[in-house]
Formats: structure tokens, sequence, C-alpha cells
């Protein structure tokens, strides 16, 4: 299993990633896993489901509009309805979603005119679902969308077998059951497909994290006392554009206090000398997606964040260990610690802390390790399963905390990390900044000068 990186274009003189070979394989997948279940058809309204089944993207703007959908069936190609122009653009510039079953998939409504048998319908079709409300009930888009469903499973002689969908709103529910469709949860089948990544997925994903190794080598350089958070989120977000990212979903930029408890979204704080920063790095090339933390201190770290990053990083590196096919969920998480002995009351309390999710065309992907659910739900590790593991730590002063985050590769053998920024120990940030009498100051000393010295700590008597 290769996590090699050979550019981000493809090129006529060297075997980079494949997309038709790509495709292929996503579809593949997928129709497995549909005749492993008892569904008749797949329809899917979630960007990440939608693109692996149909190869087709309209930019992320509308990745939260649920306008877009896609069907497939036991007996049919992948067909798609998007706004007019998109699916006049997939026309034209989407070979691959041309209809193969000629006889079947045909419109005996529409035939050419004086043709002898009836027109083949290509896969890509105008068609807009409900843009989540905004469309007044009156014009009836749900029921539209369902008319359109039911046409296709008809065709292909599965409107009496479960409909599976992924994510969809209750119109549009209540529109296909009118049509007499049973509805049930198509979400498993299209994870379970996309669990196990090709070697071009997993191409994709490397040279997706190597592209934030680059913005953390620029962020590492810029972090200085006077920097806000948002100045940060700025700069990866311009570093990973000018890289070639199709989308920078979000870059969480915490500092300071601002560290335990974990907020999960960055602010207008400025940095202060001594401040712990953690920062997570979420963006997509090709689809392909990253979820990739760093912490460092700026100036200076105190020995409460030296210790913190250091519990981090060995139940990192514990669980990283333990990486390998035929191992489980629950065996990594045997290895964190409970919520209870970092300050939360039970598991729930504190989910997504020591924390593990494939990535993928998604973030939050299969399989999920978490105490709170895998060691009564452990999943098997299998080759070629990619996935993000992260561990987290307070500070024992109350101010800080470290956060950790790897992207490893399942190989045959064990594991191979794809997030190679420096992460082993505590990295301070800035250069060394500060120089005294003595030379240069400690990077591992309190912000609080006074801390510093046995006087101020009150350790030694006062002077006569």
């Amino acid at each position: 299993m290769s996590t090699a990186t050979r550019g981000t274009m493809s090129v006529d003189w060297e075997q980079r990633v494949d997309f038709e070979r790509l495709r292929e394989a996503r579809l593949a997948s997928l129709r497995a896993k549909l005749e492993e279940s008892d569904l008749g058809a797949l329809l899917a309204f979630d960007f990440g489901n939608i693109r692996y089944m149909t190869g087709t993207h309209i930019g992320t703007w509308a990745m939260d509009k649920l306008i877009r959908f896609a069907l497939i069936t036991r007996h049919s190609d992948p067909i798609i309805w998007d706004f007019g122009s998109a699916a006049k653009h997939h026309t034209l510039l989407n070979p691959w979603l041309n209809q193969t079953h000629m006889e079947n998939d045909a419109d005996p409504h529409a035939p050419h005119h004086g043709a002898t048998r009836p027109r083949a319908e290509h896969g890509s079709r105008a068609g807009i679902s409900t843009l989540r409300g905004a469309f007044p009930p009156g014009a009836e888009i749900a029921e539209g969308v369902a008319a359109k469903i039911k046409r296709e499973l008809d065709k292909f002689g599965v409107a009496n077998e479960p409909l599976g969908v992924d994510v969809l709103e209750l119109p549009i529910l209540f529109a296909l059951q009118k049509e007499g469709i049973s509805v049930v949860d198509g979400q498993q089948v299209f994870l379970e497909a996309r669990r196990v990544k090709t070697p071009d997925e997993i191409t994709l994903l490397t040279t997706a994290a190597s592209m934030v190794d680059a913005a953390y080598e620029n962020l590492y350089e810029f972090l200085k006392p006077g920097v806000k958070e948002n100045e940060a989120v700025g700069l990866v977000a311009k570093t990973l554009y000018d890289l070639g990212s199709e989308y920078v979903e979000g870059v969480n930029a915490i500092s300071g206090e601002r560290c335990s408890p974990h907020p999960h979204v960055f602010s207008d704080r400025l940095i202060r000398p001594g401040d712990p920063a953690f920062f997570d790095i979420l963006h997509s090339f090709n689809g392909y997606r990253t979820c990739y933390y760093r912490t460092f201190a700026v100036g200076s770290a105190s020995p409460a964040q030296v210790d913190a990053y250091k519990r981090a990083r060995e139940y990192m590196d514990l669980a990283i260990a333990l990486v390998k096919p035929g191992a489980t969920t629950a065996d990594i998480c045997a290895v964190w610690p409970a919520a209870e002995e970092f300050g939360f009351p039970d598991e729930e309390a504190a989910f997504a802390l020591q924390y593990g999710h494939g990535v993928g065309l998604s973030i939050w992907e299969k399989p999920i390790f978490s105490r709170l659910v895998s060691f009564e739900n452990p999943e098997t590790l299998v080759e070629g399963m990619v996935f993000a593991l992260e561990t987290y730590w307070p500070s024992a002063d109350g101010i800080g905390a470290a956060r950790i985050e790897e992207e490893v590769v399942v190989t045959a053998t064990g594991c191979e990390v794809i997030t190679k920024f420096p992460a082993e120990t505590l990295m301070v940030a800035g250069g060394q900044r500060y120089y005294s009498v003595d030379g240069p100051l400690n990077n591992i000393r309190s912000s609080q000068s006074h801390l510093n010295t046995p006087e101020g700590r009150g350790e030694t008597l006062p002077k006569k």
C-alpha cells in the first residue's frame, strides 16, 4: 500500500492518480455493497456520497443545501439530478455518466422523431430538491423529486423493494412515502463501500496531507506574540489555496486560556508570550479531506504545558503502535484514558477528545474510535483503511492543553503515518527570540517571569 506523492497534476510521462480507475473502483465497491444488502436502490443527497457514486462536483458552495440528488439501482447505472446548467455540463464533459443499459434505460414516452426504438436517456438530468425549505411548499418541489425517483424505480423493476437513503428533508421523505416507496437507512451501505480506500484514494489523501505539512511550516514561522488567531487562519487558508486546495473547510485555531476547555472555533484573540496554541486544519484535494492537529508553544513553554504534551503524545504513540490488520477499535481505545481521568464526568461529555475516525471524501467516516462506543461495538482494522487518531490532555495549571492528531494508513504489516510535520515533542514557535545577559532564555519557562526564579516562587528567604 503506497503512500508516495508524485505531484498534484496528471502527466503523460508518469503514472499518477488514474481518475477513470478511481471512478470505476468506487462505483464497483458501491455496487457490491448494494448487492449484499436487501435494498433495491440507493438515493443520495449527501455531497460525499453523490461524488463517490457519480464522480460529479459543482463546488463547495452547495455542500449544505441538499439540492442535488443521485440514484443507483441494482439494474442501472447512476443517475444524477442537478442544476440545469450543471446537468448540461455533465452531459458534455462527464462521459462516464453515459447510460450503458440501452434497452432498459429508455423513455418510452420520448422517442426520437423517426426512431425505431425508444431514446436512451443520459445519466445526467436537470432536477432540484427543496433547497432546505426555501421553495414554497405549494410549488410541490418535493412531490416532483419523488415522482422522478418513482419513475426510475418502476423502470428498473425495484419499486417494491426498499429504497436506501442517506440524508433527506422531511418533505422529501413524506413525498416518497406518498408514492408508496419504502424508505430505509441507506447511509450504512455508502459508508461500508467507502470504508477501505483504493491506492488512488490513498494517493489523494496523502497529497492532501502533504499540503497541510506545508501550511504548518508557514504557520510555525508566522506565529509570535501579537498575531491573532484569525490571522493564522487566513495564512493557512491562503497557503492551501495557493497549493491547489479544492476547499478549506476549516482551521481550528485555539490559543492560551481558550485551550481548556476546547471551544473548537477560532476567535480574534491576540496570542501572548508563552501561550500554548493548537490548530486543526481541514481541507480537501480532489474531494479527499484532512483532519490534522498540531500544538505549539509561542516563544516558550511552561513545564505544565510540556507535561501535557508528553501525555497527549504518549497516548498517541501507544495507539499507533497497535494499528495493524486484525486489531480492533476497542484495542486502540483501551490505551486511552477514561473521561474521568482528565476532568469529564463521562465519555459522552469527553467525546472527540480521545478519538479516531475514518477520513476520505468526508472527515468522519468508518471506522470510529471512541470509548463511548468502541468497546461494545468494536470494528476490525483491515489493510487500506485510512483514519485519523487524535489525543488531548489539559495542562495541570488549568490554562493550556495539548492536542495532537495523526492520519494513518493501515498496511499489510502495520501502518504508515502520512501527517509529517514534526510532533514527537512540543515545538516552540517563533524561533529563539529572547536573550538576556546570561544568554538565550530557556524555552521551557513560565510566561510569568517571577515564577522562573526561586525568590519569586518563595523558595528562598528574603535578604536581610
